[in-house]
């Protein structure tokens, strides 16, 4: 059976896929029954876009599931979700959400355990490298992102 190391590792080529397209290396999965359902990246610089996460592209991406789908699912991201992303995996009722990464960006941990959401950390050294090396070539790309939505690394959720 594959693993949360496999899946995120399917989340990490989305990273990557977004990176090539020169925007933000962050990815996720959406996972029901241990089968990908959809993929998704970062889109935000791509597509001149406010909300096109890693998160919500895959859920975008998933279509229209029913609600007993999204129940069985699980969503692999490499960073930690913000709280946009964290309030779509609550909305949708996603049990399950496993975090590639969270010391470069705190995201909404507390919301998502709040309202049932079982969190993993995998703490991959991949996710975060990929992550830093773009922070490290890109601060003011990365900075610019973070200044658009006020974003703070201690939100209390």
């Amino acid at each position: 059976m594959k693993d949360d190391d496999y899946f995120m590792n399917e989340a990490i080529k989305e990273a990557k896929k977004s990176l090539l397209e020169g925007g933000i290396p962050i990815g996720a999965v959406l996972v029901k029954d241990g089968k990908i359902i959809s993929k998704g990246h970062n889109r935000l610089i791509q597509n001149d876009s406010a909300i096109l996460h890693g998160e919500m592209d895959a859920i975008e991406n998933a279509g229209r599931l029913s609600a007993e789908d999204y129940k069985k699912s699980t969503l692999y991201t490499t960073l930690s979700p913000c709280p946009m992303c964290s309030g779509a995996v609550i909305l949708y009722n996603i049990p399950r959400v496993v975090i590639g990464e969270e010391s470069t960006l705190e995201g909404a941990d507390k919301l998502l355990k709040k309202n049932g959401v079982e969190v993993i950390h995998l703490n991959n050294p991949k996710a975060k490298e990929l992550l830093d090396n773009y922070i490290k070539d890109n601060p003011n790309s990365w900075n610019q992102e973070l200044e658009k939505v006020g974003f703070k690394t201690n939100i209390e959720l």
